[in-house]
């Protein structure tokens, strides 16, 4: 009458699995175990969940666009507590009330995927905050060349933009976001895609250090254009036609 019979799951961090088995005590001598499948529970999720946030996020299977909608939120709760704490502590420590759901019939790290991350993590975003998401923190900046350039969010120095300064011609305000509240970090490039310079200040850079720029580059880059006023100039992707 002193031996039970007990049914355990346990995480396997080394496997970053679910282990489940039958064992047979004697108090605490272990007369036998057995292997058993892993249920499909609740319970089971709940346990799987907690050993998510015991690897920790790197471990993660997270797609690039899902780290950088990440980043977005991230920058702006710096400005506004009212955004979700998406930090790597926040997420391990919650894993089971936001993650569990989405692991049922799941049993390893192995066997959830990218896309099933997605989704969990899209959850802890009301709708309304994910219309405002695409307003203030936009995933890509429209140069006036009607190209779309991506706008890196991860950056200590805050969302910065690299563009080549030929597609900012014309622009007489600097870029921003939020609303025109947040000012982006312009990493202005040549022709070559080489650096130039570093502003939040594009209306002064026009009309301050662009004279030198302009004179430096206009010799190593003559097929385009270099203008005088580029704050009035035609922005371009393009070289200048032959003959000009």
């Amino acid at each position: 009458e002193h031996i039970t019979t007990e049914d355990e799951l346990v995480f396997d961090r080394s496997a970053a699995a679910l282990r489940a088995r039958r064992v047979r005590r004697l108090g605490a001598l272990v007369l036998a175990e057995q292997t058993r499948p892993v249920p499909e529970t609740e319970a089971a999720a709940q346990c799987l969940a907690d050993g998510f946030g015991v690897l920790g996020v790197p471990r993660w299977p997270l797609s690039k666009a899902t780290k950088h909608w990440r980043d977005r939120i991230m920058f702006l709760r710096r400005n506004d507590p009212e955004w979700p704490d998406l930090s790597d502590e926040a997420l391990q420590r919650t894993t089971p009330d936001w993650l569990a759901p989405y692991l049922i019939g799941k049993t390893s790290l192995g066997s959830v995927d990218a896309d099933l991350m997605n989704r969990a993590l899209n959850s802890l975003l009301e709708w309304a905050m994910s219309r405002r998401l695409d307003e203030e923190a936009p995933t890509h900046f429209m140069a006036p060349t009607g190209n779309a350039h991506p706008i890196d969010y991860e950056a200590e120095e805050g969302p910065v933009l690299a563009i080549r300064v030929q597609e900012l011609f014309g622009l007489k305000l600097h870029p921003a976001i939020a609303k025109g509240r947040l000012p982006l970090v312009l990493h202005l490039l040549s022709p070559g895609h080489r650096p130039i310079q570093i502003t939040k200040d594009l209306p002064g850079f026009w009309r301050g250090s662009w004279a030198d720029v302009k004179s430096e580059m206009k010799g190593r880059y003559p097929k385009h254009p270099w203008p005088d006023d580029p704050a009035n100039a035609l922005p371009t992707a393009r070289a200048k036609p032959r003959g000009t």
